[in-house]
């Protein structure tokens, strides 16, 4: 996002009123050259493949509406830590949508929902297989409601197989698609990632599955189901091991922060405590490794002409590099490396990437105004367009705040408010 388009959602955001109402008026230059506008998201998901496919479309202009159970609300609300009771990770994952509550289990609910896909281009639901269905709002029902309507869903082990009906998360499918057995120092046990993983690259391919169902319809100008399993995304970013198996019956190892593909390659301490990470993918950025820490003499042995190869001989590889880093302080090996133009890193914790000058120079973790919190910072959109960009309209909104807006612009009638709520629908 370029600066001026930053400095422009800030101000939008500042500009909302005390209950933090989203700007109505399309005539909005955010809004207007967005992307997406003109398309509408149902987000019926939770936790966190869904929410975070339908806050990636909206982020580029999608109207979207998160539709949430009147009394058990998107567990994402509660999840980590919170400042003044209000949820934190919800700011984020619930920004630029409005929020509504329905029941979809009683009548009430059950009709309004599909007079709202009437007017939606996307739904998006993570319900175990056959759940809606069970409502009367599956395929068929939605479908008939709109004709051009993208269902979503997305489930553990998608909607058909032996495990279709077993409940599940992302943890399941780490372990499930090899990630947890290959993650790990060799002796010690398999390693599952300390964040949600496999739901955030399922969020991804999600929000890339929606809009290649909508490109289709623009061509047959009939809707269709979308069936994302996260079981499948991690397993595609995990490479070419099945290939290698099929073809070869090789079993890739836990090798730790090594790699079996090139060395060196790890993460090493510097003098003064801290860490870096160095790549040598390449052939010529092993080789100035290698001169820089003072060991040319390697260069020339047979075996360093190959990635594969230098992994085989990685002990010798890292005690050259390691006690070369061990030796410097950080600010020097970083200096050093980049001279030489040989590839490093620090490693960093989050502190150090809210200071980080690249970051601070692509605006990647953005400052915007929220109305419980005052000014919060947050991952910005995932990438620029240099004519249509992206933009953080307004952060998560509080349980329900939309519900009577979204359904009134429906053509409910405050008559038909009323009966829903005294019926447990809204």
């Amino acid at each position: 996002m370029t600066e001026k388009t930053t400095e422009k959602a800030s101000e939008e955001a500042t500009a909302k009123t005390p209950e933090n109402t989203p700007e109505k008026t399309p005539e909005k230059t955010a809004e207007k050259t967005a992307p997406l506008h003109g398309v509408r998201v149902l987000d019926l998901a939770t936790l966190f493949a869904g929410p975070l496919a339908a806050t990636m479309l909206g982020d580029f202009g999608a109207e979207v509406v998160k539709v949430e159970h009147p009394t058990q609300p998107d567990p994402s609300r509660g999840h980590g830590p919170s400042k003044d009771g209000v949820g934190l990770w919800w700011k984020l994952l619930g920004r630029n949508k409005r929020t509504i509550t329905l029941n979809l289990s009683r009548p009430g609910g059950r009709a309004t929902l599909l007079r709202l896909a009437a007017t939606a281009d996307v739904i998006i639901e993570n319900f175990r297989p056959g759940t809606l269905e069970k409502w009367d709002l599956g395929w068929d029902a939605l479908s008939a409601a709109n004709p051009r309507l993208v269902l979503t869903r997305v489930t553990a082990f998608g909607q058909f197989g032996p495990y279709a009906h077993r409940p599940g998360f992302g943890t399941l499918a780490e372990a499930m698609s090899g990630f947890a057995a290959i993650t790990g120092e060799p002796d010690a046990s398999p390693t599952l990632p300390p964040f949600g993983l496999a739901d955030s690259i399922a969020g991804l391919a999600t929000a890339y599955a929606v809009m290649t169902a909508l490109a289709a319809r623009d061509r047959t100008g009939e809707g269709q189901v979308v069936d994302m399993a996260i079981i499948e995304p991690i397993l595609t970013v995990l490479g070419p091991q099945p290939l290698w198996y099929d073809q070869l019956g090789y079993v890739q190892a836990r090798t730790g922060n090594r790699s079996a593909n090139n060395a060196p390659r790890n993460t090493y301490r510097t003098a003064d405590g801290n860490w870096v990470a160095v790549s040598t993918s390449a052939q010529s950025i092993a080789e100035r490794v290698m001169r820089l820490v003072g060991r040319p003499d390697l260069i020339d042995e047979p075996w360093f002409a190959t990635g594969a190869d230098r992994a085989a001989h990685a002990d010798l590889l890292d005690e050259a590099v390691g006690s070369w880093i061990a030796a410097r302080s950080r600010t020097d090996v970083l200096a050093a490396f980049e001279k030489a133009e040989a590839a490093i890193a620090p490693i960093q914790d989050v502190r150090d990437v809210m200071a980080d000058p690249q970051y601070q120079a692509l605006d990647t973790i953005t400052a915007v105004e929220d109305p419980e919190l005052g000014r919060i910072r947050m991952q910005n959109v995932l990438f620029r367009l240099s004519s249509t960009p992206g933009a953080i309209r307004w952060t998560g909104r509080p349980h329900g705040a939309d519900t009577e807006e979204v359904l009134t612009e429906l053509g409910l009638t405050e008559a038909e408010l009323t009966s829903l709520r005294e019926a447990g629908a809204v």
